[in-house]
């Protein structure tokens, strides 16, 4: 699949902006605050999701307008389309898709596949396990819709039981134990299937990302990912483990009122030779992580739905040597790819692609380039 056009109005500080992309690697340069981000945002909004960059609709329309608009144009399994997103100040969103009403902004999801990096992903390194967690869930969900309930059942049956975990901490009710033998079995029955699907999905994640990360080091540094749970869990895993591991713990869990064990406390360890890259990685090392994260994400959409999802890149080649910013240039063959930076030096090596100057939300100028071109360009007219 590949967008063919997008128009913007009122859209943060973009007042009026047509952007026709190529269908390789498309540079969006310019200086900070020019709207750059929020053409990358206003394309992701297209895929479903709410903003990579949080906040409020509102917030998204430009100050004193009455609402933004987004048309999209889009190839996808050989035919034309075209969606449609307006965000009034006073009422729902409108959204459609080929001119038929959707009934909510989530219901375009499965129509336009993306993936999205932004300096906002670092927290998937940096931060806590709150945060990798919800990357695999989310991740899992495009995928497999029917995890979203799975994961909706353990997430309420954990609050019951940990509400009663509170009432026994205090010695609240005297029925306590029976009831908690209750939950035990249902939150491991639960349990093992969001493990399974978190399993299975690394699995597939971590050789790819790990292929990526190699490519984009040169081979001179592995990544490598690893499930972290602090439930022992065995290679042929079952409820009966977790249900186990429980009991095992009750005591526990009632002094603290709540479960310490199970997925709600897992976490995704990200290792750069073996060696944790929250603790251990460089900025530059931290960030190639992201990347092959998010591109290995690409290719796991691709192969599980024969869409070949759009890959933006927001302001990602700032802390990137050379050879690495090289790679997401030339090296992401067959794909529509975005990327948004303020320097020119950042995509002198790019080999071929179309450039778009922005400048107070609007596209400045646009040229084609490959490299025969760059060769006999001077640099400043860059």
């Amino acid at each position: 699949m590949k967008i063919t056009r997008i128009e913007i109005e009122n859209y943060r500080n973009i007042e009026n902006m047509e952007f026709s992309p190529c269908d390789g690697v498309n540079i969006i340069y310019g200086d900070n605050a020019q709207g750059k981000t929020n053409l990358m945002e206003a394309l992701w909004l297209f895929t479903g999701a709410k903003s990579f960059r949080g906040g409020s609709d509102h917030e998204l329309i430009r100050f004193d307008a009455p609402a933004a608009r987004l048309s999209l144009q889009f190839e996808k399994d050989g035919r034309e389309q075209c969606a449609g997103i307006s965000i009034p100040q006073k009422s729902r969103k409108e959204v459609h898709l080929n001119f038929v009403p959707l009934p909510s902004q989530s219901a375009l999801a499965g129509e336009i596949y993306a993936v999205v990096f932004s300096p906002v992903h670092l927290s998937l390194v940096k931060d806590g396990p709150e945060v990798r967690r919800r990357f695999l869930d989310l991740a899992i969900c495009q995928l497999m819709p029917r995890y979203v309930d799975i994961l909706s059942r353990y997430n309420r049956i954990l609050r019951q039981r940990n509400a009663l975990l509170k009432e026994l901490r205090f010695g609240n009710i005297s029925y306590g134990p029976q009831t908690l033998e209750v939950f035990d079995d249902a939150l491991s029955k639960t349990a093992v299937s969001v493990i399974r699907a978190r399993q299975r999905y690394i699995s597939r994640l971590a050789q790819a990302a790990g292929d990526i990360y190699q490519g984009i080091s040169r081979e001179n540094e592995t990544m490598t990912l690893r499930y972290l749970s602090g439930i022992p869990l065995l290679e042929e895993l079952s409820s009966q483990q977790i249900l186990s591991h429980l009991r095992q713990n009750r005591q526990a869990d009632i002094a603290a009122a709540a479960t310490l064990y199970g997925p709600h406390r897992d976490d995704l360890g990200i290792d750069i030779d073996h060696n944790a890259a929250r603790s251990f990685g460089s900025q530059g090392q931290q960030r190639s992580c992201i990347l092959s994260l998010k591109l290995a994400e690409s290719i796991i959409i691709e192969e599980t739905t024969g869409q070949s999802p759009i890959i933006l890149l927001d302001d990602v080649m700032s802390e990137l040597d050379r050879s690495r910013r090289d790679y997401l240039l030339n090296h992401l063959q067959g794909k529509q790819v975005f990327i948004t930076c303020c320097e020119t030096a950042y995509f002198q090596t790019l080999e071929q692609g179309r450039c778009f100057l922005i400048g107070e939300g609007s596209i400045r100028q646009t040229f084609d380039l490959c490299r025969a071109q760059r060769d006999e360009t001077p640099q400043d007219s860059l």
